[in-house]
């Protein structure tokens, strides 16, 4: 999936590399969005067991990470996945993504977060996508706002972050065609 200045794709071994540089030279920056990740986390057989559970994962129908890649020079600059993958009478999914902080404010992370709301919609029919960002986090909000998620009210402590219960900001977006 393309637009102007990115484009994503699934992530494959020949990828690891690049993952684990993109986590190592953003370590500090991601950390503070995400759960607590050991020292081991930052390995190649890290990035290539992560690589292979998301193979898993997809072919379980259960979610669809991809790369975020810039059109010029096809460089790994993040993630944006669609994860717990829910059917029957929910047919939802929650996404998740994150930017090398030297592309921020660049819109790279609001134009992956529409080609993964679009593929999650009409590839795989999913009628709702939800997101959390901590109420902080203006920028991760502001980004799903631009890509047409709606706040929906705050959940309390709801992620364990760097050893402290984190309020998240619920957003979601409706599939138009359901």
């Amino acid at each position: 999936m393309k637009s102007n200045n990115i484009h994503i794709r699934e992530l494959t071994v020949e990828d690891a590399p690049g993952l684990l540089k993109l986590q190592e030279e953003n370590r500090e920056f991601f950390e503070r969005y995400s759960p607590t990740r050991t020292p081991d986390y930052y390995t190649m057989e890290s990035m290539l067991t992560r690589i292979q559970k998301q193979t898993e994962a997809r072919q379980n129908d259960q979610a669809y990470d991809f790369g975020i890649f810039t059109n010029d020079n096809d460089l790994l600059v993040g993630t944006v996945s669609l994860f717990q993958v829910m059917r029957g009478p929910l047919q939802s999914a929650f996404i998740g993504y994150d930017l090398d902080q030297k592309y921020n404010g660049k819109g790279y992370t609001t134009e992956a977060v529409r080609q993964i709301v679009e593929y999650g919609f009409y590839e795989l029919k999913l009628h709702r996508i939800e997101a959390g960002a901590m109420t902080h986090n203006i920028a991760s909000i502001r980004v799903l706002e631009k890509a047409g998620f709606h706040k929906e009210g705050v959940a309390q402590k709801n992620v364990h972050i760097n050893g402290k219960w984190e309020d998240h900001q619920v957003l979601a977006i409706l599939n138009p065609g359901s």
